[in-house]
């Protein structure tokens, strides 16, 4: 009997090792591996160049605590600043804590600009920015905060899509906008561009901040580094985490100088974030994304892999409702059995991993071949034709 808590329900399968978009089971068999740890591993199992960073680095220094300077990690930061809007990065070593500090930036600003009244944080309904008490309750799902209370104050949320509601949302102790450019667990649902548009006018109106979470679509997932860019707007705080370490815990946030001017010494920390051996890895992911091609390439197999996708959607309308999503962060919306559909995948050999609003996500490494994304359709394909005959 495992001495695990219950707080997951495991698949019965276990892995023994990986290597690019494929992961080996303990049981001999073979699988595709289109959910990567939910998007974590941005370069593939066993990634030669990320094993050679961490085995140089661990020779030399593992930890060191931020009461010092960290070469490693004034590099990794330096840049993402120059790559992005980003002014400055504060690291820490999960998405959620990177949106939990994201939480404690907005509310500092305003507290140090003599406003300290403005300290709550607008939110889409059923969104997803973590499991921390405060992060549960930034994302307004009953089935996440149950059992959590008392409620964590200082967040209202909003309908996805309703403006009405959004704007009628907006109070004066209204702080900042929290949205994810692309709703992850709540089912792959994209905010188009004209919206995160309209949401950065919004915010310079009413003198608010815009926090935008890329801890799932950001780090080339889109097609390019961060999923905002899409629209050419100009967050000023995002959490990232997930990709940037390829599968090693990393999280940050990044902010304008303004929108952290509020951090201080002493007003945050992390014992573990932006360890050397956590950066050096970071830096590595940073030199392959950052690889000319690199991107351009996302964006060319990512479309191809929509267009094959709606294709078996439209010869399976009966069972794929919607293809959604952008680049490599995929979504089916199925009519129903979405967890049956996944068991079926599964025992053709392709890894999924479900979403809100029966979902399936696909989620393959960043460095997919295009040979591999056929096996993908093709088994996606013959589990539909199986299903076909059953409806």
């Amino acid at each position: 009997m495992s001495a695990l808590a219950k707080n997951y329900n495991r698949r019965k399968i276990s892995f023994k090792k990986g290597k690019g978009s494929f992961i080996y089971a303990n049981n001999g068999k073979k699988y595709l591996d289109f959910v990567q740890g939910i998007a974590v591993n941005s370069l593939g199992h066993a990634n030669a160049y990320l094993i050679k960073a961490v085995n140089k680095q661990s020779k030399k220094l593992w930890h060191v605590s931020n009461a010092f300077i960290i070469p490693e990690g004034e590099r990794l930061a330096k840049r993402l600043t120059q790559k992005t809007f980003a002014d400055l990065v504060m690291f820490q070593n999960s998405g959620a804590e990177a949106t939990e500090a994201a939480i404690k930036v907005a509310r500092r600003y305003f507290y140090s600009i003599g406003q300290p009244k403005k300290n709550r944080i607008l939110c889409i309904k059923n969104s997803f920015h973590g499991r921390t008490l405060a992060t549960i309750f930034a994302s307004g799902s009953k089935k996440m905060t149950e059992g959590f209370g008392p409620k964590v104050d200082g967040f209202d949320h909003f309908e996805f899509g309703n403006h009405k509601a959004l704007k009628k949302a907006i109070t004066n102790k209204t702080a900042a906008i929290m949205v994810e450019p692309v709703l992850g667990e709540g089912g792959i649902k994209v905010i188009p561009d004209w919206c995160l548009r309209e949401l950065r006018k919004i915010c310079n109106q009413k003198k608010i901040l815009l926090i935008l979470d890329e801890v799932q679509c950001g780090i080339g997932r889109s097609g390019k580094f961060f999923a905002f860019e899409h629209a050419k707007v100009k967050p000023d705080i995002v959490p990232i985490a997930k990709g940037i370490g390829g599968g090693f815990p990393i999280g940050a946030v990044l902010m304008t100088k303004k929108a952290a001017s509020g951090m201080t010494p002493g007003t945050h920390g992390s014992t573990f974030g932006g360890n050397p051996l956590a950066m050096s890895v970071g830096n590595a992911v940073l030199d392959q994304i950052f690889k000319k091609g690199f991107l351009k390439n996302v964006q060319k197999i990512s479309k191809y892999f929509h267009s094959e996708l709606k294709k078996i959607q439209k010869q399976y309308s009966n069972i794929i409702k919607e293809v959604r999503g952008v680049g490599l962060l995929i979504g089916l919306q199925l009519h129903s059995d979405q967890a049956k559909f996944i068991q079926k995948l599964m025992d053709n050999k392709l890894l999924t991993i479900r979403a809100g609003e029966n979902v399936i996500r696909i989620l393959p490494p960043l460095t997919v071949k295009k040979k591999e994304i056929n096996l993908a359709i093709k088994i996606i394909r013959k589990v539909c034709k199986e299903y076909k005959f059953k409806v």
